[in-house]
């Protein structure tokens, strides 16, 4: 199983980083991997929101990362499941005050099936890139929230 999990201390209030992260469309603004991201239309907010990624893929393709929120407790925990694209890991989002500031814990995890079990490596190293993206969201957060 590919697992990569990352966590930081954003100085910013949990309600301001919650919402920030629960905006899908903020994606772009410190993920540099995310093309274009957009809500599906229809979906909720919290629990049940979708939303269509474009992610930069091998060579600097576009490929689609799309995914849905599964679980929303205010302020506490965010979780999602990938829903298209070559690997669908599933992730969390764990937030915790820490004074004015919040502990932001990030983990992604996948269980690769079949021939996908020989991408492991490969995998698991895309997602350790991605969980340490923290730092660009710590960076955005405190410069413009």
């Amino acid at each position: 199983m590919a697992h990569a999990e990352n966590s930081i201390t954003i100085g910013r209030p949990v309600a301001t980083v919650f919402a920030f992260i629960l905006d899908g469309t903020n994606g772009p603004l410190w993920r540099p991997t995310v093309l274009d991201v957009a809500r599906v239309p229809g979906t909720a907010d919290g629990v049940g929101a979708q939303y269509k990624q474009g992610l930069k893929g091998p060579g600097g393709r576009r490929i689609d990362g799309d995914y849905e929120i599964t679980e929303c407790e205010p302020n506490s925990i965010i979780r999602f499941q990938v829903t298209a694209g070559p690997a669908r890991p599933n992730g969390t989002y764990q937030f915790a005050a820490a004074g004015d500031a919040t502990r932001l814990t990030f983990t992604l995890d996948y269980q690769p099936r079949g021939l996908a079990k020989l991408m492991d490596p490969v995998i698991e190293r895309t997602m350790r890139s991605e969980v340490a993206m923290l730092a660009n969201l710590k960076v955005y957060l405190e410069q413009h929230a």
